[in-house]
């Protein structure tokens, strides 16, 4: 589109982010990343993840990671001035995300039947931890809960240890993303009713939707599914494997590609063993195949194993820290990691987006807002005058 202005996926389209820490934040971003106008509208004090990290500043890199490319405005929801700022907002608003517990936004006057009385084509997206209904609708929800509540936290890690989480916050990040998809069918649905509507998802059902293996094994054999560690559940070998200096990982679940492994393992007698001859087979037995296959593995160097198999076809891949990531040169490639100019913490570093669009592309390389940062300029758009504007900061409405 060299010559003419880049139009971007949701350039016109505004957005309220009445949420915190990271779904929703996650979420709005992702909006905002797309072209959106993505209004912050924080608590006084700021974001929880204004506050993460080894410094007292409230900018932080936490903050930074989940809030890039945003316009930032305070607004104290709980007195009836700062409700009626946001309420004002909402009926300019294309979408309002928010993840306060069920009923909150109620108590303020911002819940979705209040605001669409003035903005019938309003899309509310509420994130919360268990959902808008059901006995446990009220519970506060983390990440970290979500996960043992859905299953997650019992399939994870090695057999009869410790339970554990994931090492990414999945529950949050997935509602995020399940949210976000509500959010463009209910864009898509406006465009062709005029209608808004409200979404509603949660970190529990996050988690548990992102089961989708989980789920099969046991609607499938009646038993609840263990944790196997880096192993698959439903497929074999598919796995860490452990060589000379450390681990690859190795996905030949095909007959075929178990075939071509069991050749460059010179093995290739594996193929004819009962214990292995399908998959099912290999899933059945797939603590003994990975201890024949590490008896080859661990005589040689993760990089002979890697140039062996990638040469012959076999998917695998080494076992990264984040330090190797960000050095990969595929990475850079791909632009997941881009850089930032941000007035107070300086140059900083951000992961960059891994959707790109061939005719509007996302615009990932814009700061989050300081604190407040933006409120005079946005409640002057809503038809604020100074005065005006000025009476709410001196009640503390605004800051």
């Amino acid at each position: 589109m060299a010559g003419s202005q880049v139009r971007h996926a949701l350039s016109g389209i505004r957005v309220l982010d009445v949420t915190q820490v990271m779904a929703g934040p996650f979420c709005a971003m992702l909006l905002c990343d797309m072209g959106a106008d993505v209004i912050k509208v924080e608590p006084p004090g700021g974001d929880a993840t204004r506050h993460w990290g080894h410094d007292s500043s409230t900018e932080t890199a936490a903050f930074n990671a989940v809030n890039r490319g945003k316009r930032g405005i305070v607004v104290d929801l709980k007195s009836s001035a700062g409700a009626d700022v946001v309420r004002r907002l909402a009926a300019q608003a294309d979408i309002l995300i928010e993840n306060y517990r069920p009923g909150v936004m109620a108590r303020f006057g911002l819940d979705y039947q209040s605001l669409r009385t003035d903005n019938h084509g309003l899309i509310y997206a509420s994130i919360s931890g268990y959902g808008q209904n059901g006995p446990s609708m009220a519970k506060g929800g983390f990440d970290l809960v979500a996960q043992g509540v859905s299953g997650i936290m019992s399939v994870t890690g090695e057999p009869r240890q410790t339970p554990v989480k994931a090492g990414v916050p999945l529950t949050d990040l997935g509602a995020g993303l399940f949210a976000l998809g509500g959010i463009l069918a209910a864009l898509h649905h406006r465009t062709v009713t005029g209608e808004g509507q409200q979404i509603d998802t949660s970190l529990v059902e996050a988690g548990l939707a992102l089961s989708v293996w989980e789920a099969t094994e046991y609607f499938t054999t009646g038993l609840a599914p263990e944790p196997f560690g880096s192993a698959h559940r439903l497929s074999a070998p598919y796995q860490a494997m452990r060589c000379a200096d450390g681990h690859i990982t190795i996905g030949a679940a095909t007959d075929r590609l178990f075939g071509r492994l069991c050749q460059l393992l010179g093995h290739p007698e594996w193929v004819d063993d009962p214990a292995y001859a399908s998959n099912a087979d290999r899933v059945k037995n797939r603590k003994t195949l990975a201890e024949r296959i590490e008896t080859i593995t661990m005589r040689h160097a993760a990089t002979h194993w890697l140039g062996l198999f990638e040469a012959n076809g076999i998917p695998c891949g080494p076992i990264n820290s984040y330090a190797d990531v960000m050095a990969d040169p595929h990475i850079a490639a791909r632009d997941m990691v881009i850089e930032t100019d941000h007035p107070t913490l300086g140059r900083i570093r951000t992961l960059g987006t891994p959707l790109k669009l061939s005719q509007t592309p996302l615009t990932p390389g814009r700061p989050a807002p300081l604190l407040g940062q933006h409120t005079d300029a946005v409640l002057a758009e809503a038809g604020l005058d100074r005065a005006s504007i000025a009476r709410l900061r001196e009640t503390g409405a605004v800051a």
